[in-house]
């Protein structure tokens, strides 16, 4: 399994580089100037929202405070320039360009319409980015259309990466979970201060994508974020996880945490360190990046996080806030396209041994293949069904079933047959709605694609429907004549949104019997 695994990550294809929050954006204007417990900010103005970047909503993580707990941002004088985004988290080159090594990372962006105000607040949807727990930045997502369509307030957030964020050593107060607490952070931040860019504190939704909706269902289990949001939305990754989780980043229990953490100061040199915490603080950043790993996972068994977010699930101890959650129905083509881009093929020959590598019995390889036979001279696109199906579409829907148990939920499948391409060089083979590619329906990504079709146009205005009046409602429905039924799974493609019932398609009653 571990060739395989480690395959799967090294051989994922870049996404898209995103262009920074504001990219052509106006000149600042003193009407952007908004006050903050902490100090004026002065954002931009646009037509129709204000845009405002680089807000600290907690310390830099620095020197002594490396690995510890967020504290409070200093307040400042004057008015602090806020048209630009702050750093982004210390990482490697990839979804952000030229990486970052920076740990002065903790700042927030907010995107409101250009009338909203304390006497008119709006509905706020704060969400966290993906990328592995080791990527990504908030300001990657232009979120005007979001905003000024469905009215409402939308802040995005950077938080502790890799190594920084969940590093797991005895004796470190927040082991495990520094980049989950900077989330909590940043939503005490939102409830404290959002009043004054015209949000409603009340109406918070905490929204994400892949790592990001892991990070969500994290909040949703932990006891120290109850009552920071009263809705929760998880884009393509579940809570209950797939069978062999060769990739992705979900919560780890504290002994697999603290092996990683030795591993990680044996490789930086610290182990033999009379103080290996003052040892690792010393640890220059890009040395730090160069020995983690290719994803990080948060670890439960701690007091932000006490249960594994799973188990929390299945138990009923979790938040019980509205949640609208799913996956995209070709989630995993995107990794096998990234196996064939380096080489390795997918044929009826190895097709049995390789399901042997994925799935935990080895005894089971045989109904995968029976489930998926590869009959042509590259299988790729047949494995991509086996890793979307079993690490995405089938825990999305286990996931579903369980919260919906105890609280409402609302399911979808993003099916679009042809998405904006989610690489910048084109797949070995077409990756249908792979993972990521239901994100620029909702968000501008390094500019909206200009090849969308008419039908795609209008697919991206039903899903801002969709999301912004649930994070209004707790309904997707917004309370008018339902077309989208709590019962059933909501497809969403560009030529018909409506029912469908997902489970048979990605095999899910044979995936729910593997061990």
């Amino acid at each position: 399994m571990r060739w395989l695994a480690a395959a799967l990550v090294c051989a994922l294809m870049p996404l898209t580089p995103l262009a920074p929050l504001g990219s052509g954006t106006a000149a600042p204007s003193p009407s952007a100037v908004v006050h903050t417990g902490a100090g004026a900010v002065r954002g931009s103005v646009h037509e129709g929202y204000r845009l405002f970047q680089g807000i600290p909503y907690a310390a830099p993580p620095v020197g002594a405070l490396r690995w510890a707990p967020p504290r409070p941002a200093a307040p400042w004088r004057g008015v602090r320039d806020a048209t630009r985004p702050g750093p982004a988290c210390a990482q490697a080159a990839g979804e952000v360009p030229g990486g970052s090594t920076s740990e002065d990372c903790l700042y927030l962006n907010v995107t409101a319409p250009l009338d909203a105000t304390a006497g008119r607040p709006r509905p706020v949807i704060v969400w966290l980015h993906g990328g592995g727990f080791t990527s990504g930045a908030g300001n990657s997502y232009d979120a005007h259309r979001m905003a000024v369509e469905g009215d409402e307030v939308v802040v995005s957030v950077n938080y502790r990466l890799g190594a920084l964020g969940y590093l797991a050593h005895a004796g470190l107060p927040g082991s495990g979970t520094f980049g989950l607490a900077d989330q909590q952070a940043a939503l005490r931040y939102v409830r404290d201060t959002i009043g004054a860019f015209g949000g409603d504190a009340r109406k918070v939704t905490l929204a994400g994508q892949s790592a990001g909706s892991y990070a969500v269902c994290a909040q949703l289990a932990s006891p120290s974020a109850a009552g920071l949001f009263q809705r929760a939305i998880m884009q393509s990754g579940a809570c209950t996880g797939g069978p062999a989780r060769p990739f992705a980043p979900y919560a780890v229990a504290p002994s697999v945490a603290r092996a990683a953490g030795s591993k990680l100061v044996d490789a930086v040199g610290c182990a033999g360190a009379g103080d290996v915490l003052g040892c690792l603080r010393r640890v220059p950043v890009p040395r730090l990046l160069a020995a983690q790993g290719a994803d990080a996972q948060p670890s439960y068994g701690t007091p932000l996080l006490p249960l594994d977010p799973a188990e929390a699930v299945a138990s009923g101890r979790v938040a019980r806030v509205p949640v609208l959650m799913g996956a995209n129905h070709d989630e995993g083509t995107i990794w096998a396209a990234g196996l064939m881009t380096a080489g390795i093929s997918v044929t009826p020959a190895n097709w049995p041994d390789m399901a042997g590598e994925f799935v935990p019995d080895p005894a089971r390889a045989d109904d995968v293949v029976r489930a998926y036979p590869v009959r042509g001279a590259d299988g790729g696109p047949v494995f991509g069904a086996v890793i979307g199906d079993a690490e995405y579409a089938c825990p999305a829907l286990r996931t579903g079933s369980l919260l919906a148990a105890h609280q409402t939920v609302w399911r979808y499948e993003f099916a679009d047959p042809a998405p904006p391409r989610p690489t910048p060089t084109p797949p070995p083979f077409p990756l249908g709605a792979t993972h990521t590619t239901e994100l620029p329906y909702l968000f501008d990504l390094g500019g909206r694609p200009r090849d969308m079709t008419e039908g795609q146009h209008r697919l991206a205005d039903v899903m801002i429907g969709y999301w912004t009046r649930f994070a209004r409602f707790g309904d997707p429905n917004g309370g008018g004549a339902p077309h989208w039924s709590r019962s059933q799974v909501q497809g969403l493609a560009p030529d018909r949104t409506g029912p469908v019932r997902p489970g048979g398609a990605h095999h899910c009653a044979m995936w729910a019997t593997m061990p």
